[in-house]
């Protein structure tokens, strides 16, 4: 994750967001000739935001209009994207029907909002895009019933540095947002695809997933258990935002895999494991392997460690079996956090380079 900005921070909008406005100026201009710019929409809490049209045009029987959308001060994926939004005239009493245009992906696997063969275009835009054509419809007397085609320009090329393609939404990108407000370092678009991922691995009847720390810890995981890509969870820092999700949607088998440092911050009861938001305690390390037979001199140099692979590699030069004990007790702390749920929960311990030094029964 990038490194957030010092001071104030500036929010941003939601591809639902930009989504909706585009939408409201292209049916304001197909019902009226004319393009409202900036067009202003209303989002699910009563905010008013306005939008800058960078696009705009319309045939007979079509409009389309597109929005830059900002996403503020979040390192978002989607950060000056173009979110383009055809509308035409749709079958009478049809109402708002969606389609994925360029750049928009289609959903292909059972557990998301949307069902298979549908757009990757969330409920809550779905509504918001709906209030707004009912909207502009009230105002000029018509009926609302539209065909929304959303694109995003080089959707699928960003798509591929998303979770989309792991959790079945193939060709582009999702139109997301639930408040249509993106509040910066929030990590809230991180939790929302873990719960998508788990949801996706209990829709097709998987038995085991694994949530991953990193890159190295995923691939190594992965080929360990072989598994698919798709039953893989971007679990990152957030081991209390997968653990807690599948308390109440559970799978019969987890196995948390990462390296030695985040590990450990999980044995100690971290569920949160970011460096900004808990560190390395050197102190109770030197504790834990002074309880696995570590002399006292040993665990002072264990305590006064620079890093944690320094202190990893201490216990290893004095046959201190650190990181067994530091997956046991990582594992005992995700069992607490499931305790209720019927999850057999396993963990794998990671060296620098790659290599397992520590295991549960995987």
């Amino acid at each position: 994750m990038a490194r957030k900005p010092e001071g104030e921070l500036r929010r941003g909008w939601t591809t639902g967001a930009c989504a909706t406005a585009a939408a409201k100026a292209a049916y304001t201009a197909l019902l009226t000739g004319a393009f409202p710019d900036p067009v202003q929409i209303i989002l699910p809490k009563g905010e008013t935001p306005s939008f800058a049209l960078t696009r705009e045009g319309r045939t007979d029987s079509s409009a389309f209009a597109a929005i830059i959308k900002d996403a503020g001060d979040d390192p978002d994926v989607t950060h000056l994207a173009v979110i383009a939004v055809d509308i035409a005239e749709g079958p009478l009493g049809s109402g708002a029907t969606f389609r994925a245009g360029d750049g928009v992906g289609t959903v292909t696997r059972e557990g998301l909002p949307v069902g298979v063969g549908e757009p990757a275009i969330n409920p809550i835009p779905r509504k918001m895009i709906g209030a707004a054509i009912s909207e502009v419809a009230d105002a000029y007397g018509a009926s609302g019933d539209v065909v929304v085609t959303i694109s995003v320009d080089n959707g699928a090329a960003l798509a591929e540095k998303t979770w989309n393609p792991r959790l079945g939404i193939v060709g582009g990108l999702s139109i997301l947002g639930t408040t249509g407000v993106v509040v910066p370092y929030s990590c809230a678009a991180w939790i929302e695809s873990i719960h998508r991922g788990v949801d996706v691995s209990r829709a097709a009847g998987d038995v085991i997933i694994a949530g991953c720390t990193g890159k190295t810890s995923e691939k190594k995981t992965q080929a360990l258990l072989g598994l698919p890509d798709h039953a893989m969870i971007d679990m990152g820092d957030f081991a209390g935002g997968m653990l807690k999700y599948l308390r109440n949607h559970p799978i019969d088998r987890v196995v948390i895999g990462g390296g030695f440092a985040k590990i450990s911050k999980l044995a100690e009861g971290n569920l949160d494991l970011h460096s900004g938001r808990s560190q390395v305690d050197f102190t109770w390390m030197a504790d834990v392997a002074h309880e696995l037979g570590a002399s006292t001199s040993i665990a002072e140099r264990i305590e006064g460690a620079n890093t944690a692979a320094e202190a990893l590699s201490i216990a290893g030069e004095n046959k201190i079996d650190l990181a067994q004990e530091i997956a046991r007790r990582a594992q005992s702390v995700a069992r607490y956090t499931v305790a209720g749920a019927n999850i057999d929960i396993d963990v794998l311990v990671y060296d620098r380079s790659g290599n397992l030094v520590g295991r549960t029964d995987v």
